[in-house]
C-alpha cells in the first residue's frame, strides 16, 4: 500500500512540472512583439537626451497625423526626449509655439526584435496600471542621431510615419 502511495506522488510529481525555459519559449514564439528579453545595447545608445527635429511620410506628404493621441504629428518637431536605460524610464515635452504644451513621463524599451516599446505615463500613474502604448520600429541609429518608424493606416493603405531624433547639446 505504502509503495503505490509512493509511485502515485512520483508520478503526480514528476507530471505536473513544467520547464520554465519551455513555457517562456512558446509564449514568445506565439506573440513575438511581447518578448520580455531586450537589445541592450540598441537601449545604452538610446541613453540621454534628444530633439525631435522631423516627422514625415514618405510617399504621403499630405496627410494629417494624431502622433501618440496626443498631437498632431507637427507639434512634436522640436520636443525634447530623455532616455535612461539603466530603468527604461524618462519623460518628452512637446513646446512648439503653435501647439497646446505637453509634459509626461515615459516608459520605454526596445525589445529584441527591434521594436521600440512607448507608454505615455499621467502624473502620478505607475506604468504597470497604462493599458495602452506604442510599438514603433527602431530605424537607424548612430550615436547622434536614431529614427523610429510608426505605421499607420491611411485609406485602406499603411503608411510610414518617420519621426527623427537627434542627440540634444
Amino acid at each position: 500500500m505504502k509503495k503505490s502511495i509512493f509511485i502515485c506522488l512520483v508520478a503526480v510529481m514528476f507530471f505536473a512540472c513544467k520547464s520554465a525555459s519551455s513555457t517562456t519559449a512558446s509564449t514568445e514564439a506565439q506573440s513575438p512583439t511581447l518578448s520580455t528579453k531586450l537589445d541592450k545595447k540598441t537601449q545604452v545608445a538610446f541613453k540621454g537626451n534628444w530633439v525631435l527635429t522631423n516627422v514625415s511620410y514618405p510617399g504621403s506628404d499630405y496627410i494629417k497625423v494624431n502622433s501618440f493621441d496626443l498631437a498632431d504629428s507637427k507639434c512634436f518637431i522640436g520636443s525634447t526626449w530623455n532616455f535612461i536605460s539603466n530603468n527604461n524610464k524618462g519623460s518628452m515635452a512637446l513646446t512648439a509655439p503653435s501647439c497646446t504644451a505637453f509634459n509626461s513621463p515615459i516608459v520605454w524599451s526596445i525589445n529584441d526584435q527591434g521594436m521600440f516599446v512607448l507608454k505615455i505615463l499621467d502624473a502620478g500613474v505607475k506604468a504597470k496600471k497604462v493599458r495602452d502604448g506604442y510599438l514603433l520600429k527602431v530605424g537607424s541609429v548612430s550615436e547622434s542621431s536614431f529614427q523610429l518608424i510608426d505605421n499607420i493606416n491611411v485609406g485602406g493603405q499603411v503608411k510610414d510615419v518617420v519621426y527623427q531624433f537627434q542627440r540634444a547639446n
